[in-house]
């Protein structure tokens, strides 16, 4: 959900994040009445949503598909938000509904405020139990473990949580929220301040991630996941959509060589969907691209080429193992060019 700040005469001049509304959790003991429970709950996405992919790689990880079914919306809004029309009749086949703030409607009769995913919904109820994007995939890899696949990784160990909070908090606000503040600002000096911090909080990644494999530890935790769903949009959208054009994603060895090493890591690529991301980018942000015209590019064939970043070391999924083939009904189309059918 996002708000656009204003000056004293009303004119837009930055962009900012709303926080989320619903913060409920579901966890292992229940204690905000959303006790974890296999079937119970329904994981609402866009494919085109950074926030969201981060949801979809984490439940991938972790191996929670038939624990946690999945709905994933059209990527182009309209006035009433997030829509099914992917769907038969243009109806959530679980949930019944065409909208997904019939969801949030449900949960708060007459709720007037932003519709977001990801979602998580209570099937029997059809209602809302939380869009708190931010905590969502913690609880997966904490609150959900007597659920994980056997050979889950342990995406947020206990002994390295200060350090993978520190890390996140600096990609959030420079890199994952900074794209947006770039691509939103109405006025020259924020749109310049936030593309310096864009670019040099870049630059320090960049350096960190020169020497070790992953950024906290040795094998893939959730500040890996967070900064991918960034980078992988990067080129794609980001880099001329949002004006953050310094340099693309692959003109950076190191950046490149990482994000192409999770791509290629079962659970990260196989979630992405270049087609939603450009489409609904392009197209539902009319005040950035009043023509609604979707770029053919970039060539998306670099993405499966040899980043040679295993020499580094680290071990992807620690003790554990790689997950399992996507669900057919999962499945995304195949990367490797960038024109659309």
């Amino acid at each position: 959900m996002n708000t656009i700040a204003q000056d004293t005469s009303g004119q837009s001049i930055a962009f900012k994040r709303s926080a989320s509304h619903f913060t409920d959790r579901i966890t292992a003991g229940g204690e905000d009445g959303w006790p974890v429970e296999a079937g119970r709950y329904r994981l609402v996405v866009s494919r085109a949503c950074p926030w969201a992919n981060r949801a979809l790689i984490s439940r991938r990880l972790l191996g929670l598909e038939e624990a946690i079914s999945l709905a994933v919306t059209d990527p182009i809004q309209d006035e009433r938000s997030w829509r099914f029309t992917l769907d038969a009749g243009g109806r959530d086949p679980v949930l019944g509904i065409r909208f997904l703030s019939e969801a949030y409607e449900a949960r708060e009769t007459g709720y007037t405020g932003g519709v977001s995913v990801p979602a998580i919904v209570d099937i029997p109820a059809g209602k809302l139990v939380t869009n708190d994007f931010q905590r969502m995939t913690l609880d997966f890899a904490t609150e959900w473990m007597s659920l994980h696949r056997e050979g889950a990784p342990d995406l947020y160990p206990e002994n390295l949580r200060g350090e993978i909070d520190k890390v996140m908090d600096a990609v959030y606000q420079d890199v994952n929220n900074g794209v947006y503040r770039a691509g939103f600002a109405k006025t020259q000096q924020t749109y310049d301040e936030v593309y310096r911090r864009l670019f040099a909080r870049l630059d320090q990644l960049s350096e960190r991630l020169s020497t070790r494999r992953y950024l906290v530890g040795d094998t893939i935790t959730e500040a890996d996941i967070r900064l991918f769903t960034t980078l992988v949009r990067f080129d794609a959208v980001y880099h001329g959509h949002f004006k953050c054009n310094r340099n693309k994603l692959s003109e950076d060895p190191v950046l490149w060589a990482y994000a192409r090493d999770l791509f290629q890591t079962p659970g990260f690529g196989d979630t992405v969907d270049f087609d939603h991301i450009k489409r609904h980018y392009y197209q539902v942000h009319a005040d950035i691209n009043p023509t609604r015209i979707v770029p053919l590019g970039p060539d998306l064939s670099g993405w499966l080429t040899p980043h040679h970043r295993e020499q580094l070391g680290g071990r992807p999924f620690g003790d554990g193992t790689a997950p399992g083939p996507v669900p057919a009904a999962e499945q995304v189309p195949a990367h490797g060019r960038a024109e659309r059918a």
